[in-house]
């Protein structure tokens, strides 16, 4: 298949990109930094500034995972700005180039978060479950997910996957959590009730490819593992891994002190299933936290 990304210099879609070329795919990576991309996801992806310099070639799908960290920094009125214009923007871009392209691809795969819930507190979340509230973040996810449907008025069949908190090595969630943990530093966020809905890189990877190629597969799925778990359960799988002590919760007023309307973020949850991924066959290699954990940071 012939593939374009965007986003694709970051944490899933270098992943996605090693992936797919030992699958023989070519691949194509839409970057403000173009010159970069063989070195950070290939030497045989190409690497594109300019949507143009694609005019001739047949697609067969578009993975837009395009956005700004949402959780590096305090969302000021600058970085909110960032992130809207780093997603929605971008994938109006794309849209707009799409609907002037003789042929289109079969398949737009788009990025969203379980963030679109809102706070969910207890409930279960499924695809089907409405925003049960309204922050930054669910807003931003909505919004993002409206666009890129829109893709459908152009013959586009329309995949969004609103992923979870990913683990991994050397980056994305886990590497922020790493240092203090290793420091005997960590502990629960607020009164780590949370849910936290995970995912394990190879499984995210793996569903990707799954819904791009499944032909009956559209709409939103929520790509997290079948058993979330609730923060402070989370800290305490990570110190055993770990082999630390984990005995310094964060409070939450602290937390809301130093980040503003982000730690929002951190002392909400979802706990999302990701009951339309395995309705459709999609099988999970990853479904306990302390397997994936020990997968990424044990001894190999």
């Amino acid at each position: 298949m012939n593939i374009l990304l965007t986003g694709g210099t970051g944490l899933i879609g270098r992943n996605l990109c090693h992936y797919w070329q030992e699958q023989g795919h070519r691949l194509s990576v839409w970057s403000r930094r173009p010159q970069q991309v063989a070195q950070l996801c290939g030497s045989q992806v190409r690497g594109v500034g300019r949507l143009e310099e694609l005019t001739d070639e047949p697609l067969d799908a578009v993975i837009n995972l395009a956005g700004a960290p949402i959780a590096d920094r305090p969302w000021t009125r600058a970085r909110k700005a960032v992130l809207w214009d780093s997603r929605i923007a971008l994938t109006e871009q794309l849209l707009a180039w799409l609907a002037t392209r003789e042929q289109r691809p079969e398949v737009l795969l788009s990025g969203s978060a379980v963030g679109f819930y809102g706070d969910g507190g207890e409930r279960e979340l499924h695809e089907d479950s409405p925003p049960v509230g309204s922050d930054f973040a669910a807003q931003l996810c909505g919004a993002w997910e409206e666009t890129a449907q829109r893709a459908t008025a152009l013959g586009i069949r329309v995949v969004i996957v609103r992923t979870g908190l990913v683990l991994a090595k050397g980056g994305g969630f886990l590497k922020r959590l790493l240092p203090p943990f290793k420091l005997g530093l960590g502990g629960p966020l607020g009164n780590g009730r949370q849910w936290m809905p995970w995912i394990h890189i190879a499984d995210q990877i793996a569903l990707i490819d799954f819904l791009m190629q499944r032909q009956q597969a559209s709409g939103p799925y929520n790509a997290c593992a079948p058993q979330p778990e609730r923060n402070g359960e989370f800290a305490r799988a990570l110190g055993r891994e770990l082999h630390r002590p984990v005995i310094l919760p964060v409070p939450a007023f602290v937390l809301r002190t130093a980040l503003g309307e982000l730690s929002g973020l951190l002392l909400g949850g979802q706990r999302a299933m990701p009951t339309r991924l395995q309705e459709a066959g999609f099988s999970f290699r990853f479904i306990h936290l302390d397997v994936a954990l020990a997968d990424l940071l044990g001894p190999h």
